[in-house]
C-alpha cells in the first residue's frame, strides 16, 4: 500500500485535472463548473471520480484538498 501511494505522489494529475479541480475549489456548482470547462455535467462527474480513484480518496472534497496541500490550486 505505501508503494502505491507513493506513486501516487510521483505522479500528478495533468492540467486539465488540476482545471477540474480548481473549479470545484472556488464553489461553483458541478453544472456550472462543466459549462465553464466546456463539459457536459456527466462527463466532468466521470472525470471527478477517476481523479478521486487515481488519488485514492472517496469524495471531491478530499481530492480538492489533496491538491490544495500540494499547491497545485
Amino acid at each position: 500500500m505505501l508503494a502505491r501511494r507513493r506513486d501516487v505522489e510521483e505522479r500528478p494529475l495533468g492540467e486539465e485535472e488540476i482545471q477540474l479541480l480548481a473549479q470545484i475549489a472556488s464553489g461553483v456548482t458541478a453544472d456550472i463548473a462543466a459549462r465553464n470547462l466546456e463539459l457536459s455535467a456527466r462527463t466532468l462527474r466521470r472525470r471527478l471520480r477517476t481523479i478521486c480513484d487515481k488519488l485514492e480518496v472517496s469524495t471531491p472534497i478530499e481530492a480538492v484538498v489533496w491538491a490544495a496541500r500540494r499547491q497545485l490550486i
